[in-house]
């Protein structure tokens, strides 16, 4: 069951794009920072429980 909550963003200050063009932080795309704002809730629920930390542990 979801929350009324926003879906906040993934962001943890560390704000600096890799060489495959994702972000050191987030681990998200420059595209996927630029769209954050206009996701849906499920969109973003998507990227943080499922795509971000596929590549979190891709990089580990």
């Amino acid at each position: 069951m979801f929350s009324n909550k926003a879906i906040l963003t993934p962001c943890i200050g560390v704000c600096e794009l890799d060489p495959d063009g994702l972000c050191r932080g987030c681990h998200r795309s420059s595209a996927e920072i630029a769209a954050w704002s206009q996701l849906g809730d499920a969109e973003r629920l998507h990227l943080m429980l499922t795509v971000l930390p596929e590549r979190e542990a891709r990089r580990t």
